[in-house]
């Protein structure tokens, strides 16, 4: 394959992690919204950061990475717990 092939695979697959993302990212936070508006902006940030917690803390106990070493799967839960902090105080309680 040509390195302009390369490239082109590249980006169809950094496009598709985008895409991909911003797709969960959207639904997540149609579904908290829904879930947790009724309550107030205070219970609202609570059950937010109760999430938070309780996947992050899932990430570092629970999750197995079978057949990684374990650099990598302090890199992979690091980087998960990372994204999934970013994701859930990226949600805001919408007043509309």
């Amino acid at each position: 394959m040509s390195k302009r092939g390369q490239c082109s695979v590249l980006i169809d697959i950094q496009a598709i992690n985008t895409s991909w993302q911003i797709a969960i990212q959207e639904i997540l936070r149609m579904i908290i919204r829904d879930m947790y508006h009724a309550g107030g902006e205070a219970a609202f940030n609570t059950h937010i950061k109760r999430i938070e917690e309780a996947a992050v803390d899932s990430i570092y106990t629970d999750l197995r990475l079978r057949g990684t070493d374990e650099w990598t799967e302090v890199l992979v839960k690091e980087r998960a717990s990372n994204f999934v902090t970013t994701l859930l105080t990226s949600f805001t309680y919408d007043r509309a």
